[in-house]
Order: C-alpha cells, then sequence, then structure tokens
C-alpha cells in the first residue's frame, strides 16, 4: 500500500522486513503523511529530530533551498485515515467549495474537492492530474450521501429499540437541524441558542427499560453512560485553542464543550485544539514507534509527536493541534485518535481521566465506554 510503509526507502525485499516496514499501519492503522515544512514560517520556528526509528526524518529545518534559502525538509507524521462518511455535519451549506479547514486531521485541505484529487495523486500515485471536474463531483456527491453509525451492539441490541435513536437511518435525519456553530459553546452559534452539554438524547428512554435480563442491564447502562457524557463537568486546563482564546487558565467545561454538535458529536464549527495527545508521553497512551520533535518557536520549545495544525499554518499556536472527530460508529474505528494512541474506548475514556484529572468510577467508566460503542 502507498504511504504504508513507515519511509519510501524502506527495505521491502522479505516478508519480515516487510513486516518490520509495514508495522505502524499493521498495528496501529497508520498511514506515513509527508508534509513539507511550511515557507511562511516565522525564522524562529525550528523543528528538530529527537527520536526516529525509521530514520525517515533527517532534521528538516536544517534543509534548505539553495535559491530562496527557505527550509524546504520533509517531515514525515504518521495518521489514522478519517472516515469519508458523515460529512454533511461538517457544512451542508456548502460541502464542496467552502474553506472551512475542517477536512483532514490538521485541515489542510480547502474542500472535499480538492481533497479527493490530492488523495488520488498523492496516497495513489495516479497517473496525470487524478479525477476530472466530473469524476471529483461524483466522489463529492457520493461522500456526502453516506451516513455511518452502530445500529446494533451485542450486549444492548438493536440500537433503536423501544423508542431509542441509534443507527444511521436517524443519523440521517439529524441532518436536517444542522448548520454550522448550532450549539456552539463560545458565542459562535449564529442564532445565539446558548449552549446545553446535553449533547445525546439517543438512549435515555433505556434508563428505566421494560422485560428483563442482560439486554436490560445493558440497555440501562447506556443509558448511564450517555448521562455521564452529558452531565459530569470536566476542569479544562491547558488546552491550546480554548484556555488561551479564553485567556482562562480553567474552563469548567463538559465533554460536549468539544464534542458539541447534537446527537453527532464533533465540533460544529472549525475548532482545532491540542489536548496533549501528541505529547511524548500522554498518560495512558501508548506512542511507541513514532518519532519525537522538538519544535522551537516564540523563544520557546516544544516536544511532540507530530507539529499538528503548525506544519499547514506555520504558526506557534497551532503545535500539536488537530480537529476533533465525529464520535459515530466509533465502535468500529479502533484505534483512537490521529495517532491510534488508545487502542480500546476504555484507553480513551482514561486519557480523559487522567488528563483532567475527572475521577470517574469504575462504574462510570465502564457505562460510558458502553455508550460510546452504541454511537
Amino acid at each position: 500500500m502507498v504511504d504504508g510503509a513507515t519511509c519510501p526507502s524502506d527495505d521491502v525485499s522479505s516478508l519480515d522486513k516487510k513486516e518490520q516496514a509495514y508495522r505502524l499501519l499493521l498495528n496501529k492503522g497508520l498511514i506515513r503523511i509527508g508534509l513539507p515544512i511550511p515557507t511562511n514560517l516565522n525564522p524562529a520556528f525550528q523543528i528538530s529530530v529527537v527520536i526516529d526509528v525509521d530514520n525517515c526524518n533527517t532534521n528538516p529545518s536544517t534543509n534548505t533551498d539553495p535559491v530562496t534559502g527557505l527550509p524546504n525538509g520533509i517531515v514525515s507524521i504518521y495518521r489514522r485515515p478519517l472516515p469519508s462518511t458523515n460529512l454533511g455535519f461538517l457544512d451542508p451549506e456548502d460541502a464542496i467549495t467552502t474553506n472551512r479547514n475542517a477536512i483532514m486531521w490538521d485541515g489542510r485541505e480547502s474542500s472535499l474537492e480538492k481533497q479527493s484529487v490530492d488523495a488520488t495523486v498523492i496516497h495513489a500515485q495516479a497517473n496525470g492530474s487524478g479525477p476530472s471536474a466530473a469524476q471529483q463531483q461524483e466522489i463529492v456527491n457520493f461522500e456526502m450521501g453516506l451516513f455511518t453509525a452502530q445500529s446494533f451492539d451485542n450486549a444492548a441490541q438493536d440500537l433503536d429499540a423501544l423508542g431509542a435513536t441509534g443507527g444511521p437511518v436517524n443519523l440521517q435525519r439529524q441532518l436536517a437541524d444542522f448548520f454550522p456553530g448550532i450549539n456552539d459553546p463560545f458565542g459562535q452559534n449564529p442564532k445565539g441558542t446558548p449552549f446545553s452539554s446535553n449533547i445525546f438524547n439517543l438512549f435515555q428512554v433505556w434508563s428505566s427499560p421494560p422485560g428483563h435480563g442482560a439486554a436490560k442491564i445493558d440497555r440501562e447502562s447506556v443509558a448511564r453512560g450517555e448521562t455521564v457524557f452529558n452531565t459530569t463537568t470536566i476542569n479544562i486546563t491547558g488546552v491550546a485553542g480554548i484556555n488561551d482564546v479564553l485567556g482562562q487558565s480553567s474552563f469548567s467545561g463538559f465533554c460536549g464543550t468539544c464534542h458539541d454538535d447534537p446527537n453527532v458529536g464533533n465540533h460544529s464549527v472549525k475548532a482545532p485544539l491540542n489536548i496533549g495527545i501528541a505529547d511524548p508521553s500522554p498518560p495512558a497512551l501508548d506512542v511507541s514507534g513514532l518519532p519525537v520533535f522538538t519544535v522551537t518557536c516564540g523563544g520557546k520549545s516544544f516536544t511532540v509527536t507530530d507539529p499538528g495544525r503548525a506544519l499547514i499554518s506555520g504558526n506557534c499556536a497551532d503545535i500539536g493541534k488537530f480537529k476533533g472527530p465525529i464520535l459515530r460508529g466509533l465502535a468500529a474505528r479502533a484505534p483512537y485518535f490521529h495517532n491510534g494512541s488508545a487502542a480500546t474506548l476504555m484507553d480513551v475514556v482514561n486519557f480523559y481521566d487522567q488528563r483532567f484529572s475527572i475521577g470517574f468510577t469504575d462504574q462510570q467508566k465502564q457505562d460510558l465506554v458502553n455508550f460510546l460503542n452504541t454511537l
């Protein structure tokens, strides 16, 4: 697979060497992304390599174009592909041409149209200039018609039973109410409606479901997990994109502060954030095998496994920032986060619990995982 190897120069002459070359793809579903250092950088912005077990990064800041004198090094980073589905919840009013910076983890694609070309020409290494304008439109039309959500859970059974509203059909209906900024907690809702932390109302009818046996017990757990998601207060600290922008070292929020889109779970406007996933040793996560960089910017140094949106914008404030993905269909998308550092949803919950000192009980953790598995 093109870009599935950790480096274009990897030796794949034997099965053992292929397994080594493709280990990040095989173990974590990661694809290599080779990005040039942007040319609009502040001179103080430098990237150096701390750890690179694959020798695919060679201190990119020191490589310069002989004519312009600008950095021309390629930074190799490794990310999970985002689903090509539920894309109407990014911006259904103008999903093709609006430069909303909501596509890809770092927002580097300005439109689905352009993304279809770059994916074909760069990743798939197609001949020529890629799909025609008509083909691009067909790709986008196809993508915009895809809705993914869990419809059945081995424990809770049918997710639209007894009045619950799980599944892709109900998710598609949700699109009629969506608009960019819906339920935004930071004043970007164009209708001025106050933010509500009650993001999901799919399974509250299961709080006291009829019947008996294992399915009843598991449905009650899912309903409790939905309540945990909606109502748990989180002391948000150290999140670039929230605390620094608001000028508040501590902000009282909820899961829905970052996942505010009702019954969808993405942020309804572009909001790249740094919650620490790209740190060299984030709590409860496994980032082994990833490169580690030191990014020097504005007189400060940051150590990260991925510079994030800063590789696109050249802005110091964007170091380690990524978009939050849509939460629907989570059960089929392990491992989690942009770098596959959480093998399970329990790892995801444990990360948030430790990162923000939430203090979940074991029961709350399991209920929350059971709920997330139904999305």
